[in-house]
Formats: structure tokens, sequence, C-alpha cells
């Protein structure tokens, strides 16, 4: 959805607790590694202007587009990057940045991406298998969900999907692909609500949930990248900074858990929230999405 000046309302999740966290002044070097459409990025620009300078990271073109057209008033004192944020190291070093003063993480996906049916993220809406957050890479959804073997298709149910139903929904798909190709989203929503539904009656969450989540994951290899962009990004923050990262299920939240305990055991700095922080009663009821999101805070010693 856009407003009258053709930005796309994107409400960021736990934005007063980002900008509380990150220790906010004029001047600060802020990177937000997953910029999306801009949203967390327009409110720290408002805190460090006018000689700040924030990095925004994001590997979906059409994304950043949205932000750079966002962001347009504050062109002289914000960089974006088309880049996945496992790379951010060569993104600061290409940029001549030697040290930055805080750093954001939202992880997951953007409201703006699942409302966008021809992304195929979507169970509610019709498109394409895609699934893809950078539509130049190759690995699509339709490719996982009809190239796979059941094996492969019951690992990615189970281990990234976190779905208990996962060898009844994998041959469910195995079996329908004998009669031809799945390539909708509407198509494989239905083929697990028809295999599983019975099953989640009693829940509030659709069948096709976590199966989406897990293939989302696997096509975009998203928790190998959360490993790895956390452990670049420590060596660039500055002392006294501090990193926030939002995740918005187990698998995610468990990544940044153990690392941010691994780093505080090497001496490389303090964990913040002794335990993750949930958005406010108010921000759940005024924001669904922000329901699942969990907020953890490390800071550089």
């Amino acid at each position: 959805m856009e407003n009258r000046e053709g930005h796309v309302l994107h409400r960021p999740v736990m934005a007063h607790e980002v900008l509380e966290f990150l220790n906010l002044r004029r001047g600060c070097r802020i990177l937000d590694a997953t910029v999306g459409c801009g949203g967390h990025a327009e409110l720290i620009l408002e805190k460090i202007r006018p000689d700040g300078l924030l990095i925004g990271i994001d590997r979906d073109q059409k994304s950043l587009d949205i932000a750079r057209r966002r962001l347009k008033a504050y062109d002289g004192i914000c960089k974006l990057v088309k880049a996945n944020f496992s790379d951010v190291d060569k993104v600061l070093e290409n940029l001549g940045i030697q040290g930055i003063d805080g750093a954001v993480f939202d992880l997951g996906i953007s409201s703006y991406q699942l409302s966008d049916a021809s992304r195929g993220f979507s169970f509610e809406r019709e498109g394409f298998l895609d699934m893809r957050m950078d539509l130049s890479q190759g690995l699509r959804a339709y490719d996982v969900v009809n190239r796979y073997n059941r094996i492969d298709l019951e690992h990615v149910i189970k281990e990234l999907g976190e779905e208990r139903h996962y060898r009844r929904i994998a041959s469910a798909i195995v079996e329908k692909r004998k009669e031809g190709a799945i390539t909708t989203t509407e198509e494989l929503s239905g083929l697990i609500k028809k295999s599983v539904g019975k099953k989640y009656a009693s829940q509030r969450i659709h069948p096709a949930t976590r199966t989406f989540q897990g293939i989302r994951i696997e096509v975009n290899r998203e928790l190998t990248g959360i490993h790895q962009a956390l452990d670049k990004v420590i060596d660039f923050l500055t002392e006294g900074a501090r990193l926030c990262v939002i995740s918005f299920h187990s698998l995610e939240d468990r990544i940044v858990k153990f690392r941010f305990k691994d780093l505080k055991k090497e001496g490389r700095g303090e964990i913040v929230t002794r335990k993750p922080l949930r958005p406010r009663a108010e921000e759940a009821k005024e924001n669904p999405r922000s329901r699942s999101a969990k907020l953890r805070v490390f800071e550089k010693k």
C-alpha cells in the first residue's frame, strides 16, 4: 500500500525500543543491515542528522528502490547498497568505513514483500512460487517444491519450518507433482490445507504457515546469513556501540541468543537484554506482524 506521496506505508517493528537502545545522537554512523522500505532508517536519520551517516543494506532491489524514494530528503547522509547482509564487511570496506556507532537487523520478511502477490511469499495471495528476496538468484520456491526429493523436502519442512506434520505434507507434495508441477502459492497452500487442515482446526495459524516459512528460509539461506553477518559486524562496532537484532521465529532467535553468549565469553562485550524484549501490547494490537518479534541487544566493549 502506498500513500499520496507514493511511499509504501511500512510500520517498523519495535521502533521505539530500537531508537532508545542505539543511543543515537547527532553525527552517529549507523548500519541498517535490513533496510527494507526504510522504516527504521527514516527514524534513525532524524536522530543523527545533519552530519551523521546511515548505511542501509538490502538484497531486495524493489525494497531498496522504495527506501531510496522514502529517504530522498537525507540523500547526503544515507548510503543504500544492494547486498546480502552476510557481506556486510565488504560493503563497509568498499565505502571506506572502519567503524560504526550502532547497527540494527530486522530479520524475516517485510509486510511489503508479503503484500506483493507476484513475489510468492504469502499463502493468502495467489502468485507464482518464487519467494526470492534477491530476484537475481537462481533457486526459487518452485524448485524446492518440485525438484527436492522426499527426504530433502521433509528436512526443509521439519527443520526450517518447525512443522510437526512434515511427513504428511512432504508426501502430499510428492504425490501431487506426479500429476504435474505445483506452480502457485494457492496450489501449494490448498494442498497443505487438504493434507493437514483437520489437525489445525483448533489452532489460530493457517496450516500452510510453517511450511511456507521453511521453504522461504531454504530459498534465501536465511539462517546461514545471520550467523555470518553477526560474526562480521561486531568487528566494525566502536567501543560502546550497540547491536540490535529483531527476530521473528525461534530459529533466528536461537542463533542470535547463542552468538551473543559466545561474544560475551570471548570478552567482546555485554548482553544488554538478559531476556528478549517483546512488543508492547499497544504495538502488537496495532501491528499484528510485530506480535512474534523478539529484540536482543549487545554492547561492544
